[in-house]
């Protein structure tokens, strides 16, 4: 899945690297040319806009759903779409943000498709002057409010740096407003598996270490 075609969500080695494992990729409409240029078949692709439900095998569910961002690589801008999902399984229901700065579509998301079981949400790499493209870590919380998330996982910090924030201060940030505010906020390890299946999960903080 992916949710934009920027250089730190769409990583041509990668992308490339895993072509061979890969059978179906789930991306909004546009970025689909750049894997058909990487190599990868056009019946491996599913590419949709906003609002387009996809059904997958196993009753897996996907409905692409708004964002506030923008997409580009190099001079090329807004050429494609941006997208965040919306993932229901049999059990389970998870909503990935993607990219996206604070506004309404938060708020209509989780009254169309919410509650989730689990919001996976950016909070890293932001700048005042980026907020309408890039999540404040109090947007974090609010949105998780307005999407009535009951597990947020944090995501987009620790790895690339594009903001002048200190690295671990999206984690001391949201954890902190997130007690404030009485919501479960989990802090995996980069790479370290979420059981979907296990209430009351705890993580180290280990970005204190």
């Amino acid at each position: 899945m992916i949710t934009h075609d920027h250089y730190d969500h769409l990583d041509y080695p990668t992308v490339k690297a895993i072509k061979n494992k890969v059978s179906k990729v789930i991306l909004p409409l546009g970025v689909g040319a750049h894997l058909e240029r990487w190599g990868y078949q056009p019946e491996q692709l599913i590419e949709e806009e906003w609002g387009s439900e996809v059904n997958l095998k196993n009753d897996l569910k996907i409905t692409f759903t708004p964002a506030r961002h923008f997409s580009g690589r190099k001079a090329k801008r807004n050429v494609t779409l941006w997208t965040s999902y919306v993932l229901q399984t049999p059990t389970r229901k998870l909503f990935l943000g993607g990219d996206s700065g604070y506004d309404t579509h938060f708020k209509t998301i989780g009254e169309q498709y919410g509650p989730f079981d689990y919001a996976i949400l950016e909070n890293g790499q932001y700048n005042e002057a980026w907020k309408y493209i890039h999540a404040l870590p109090e947007d974090v919380i609010q949105a998780s409010i307005d999407i009535n998330a009951k597990n947020i996982i944090p995501v987009h910090s620790s790895k690339f740096a594009l903001a002048l924030h200190a690295w671990n201060e999206p984690l001391q940030k949201v954890t902190t407003l997130g007690k404030e505010k009485h919501l479960n906020v989990l802090t995996p390890l980069i790479g370290e598996p979420v059981d979907l299946n296990k209430k009351d999960q705890q993580f180290k903080t280990w970005w204190e270490d």
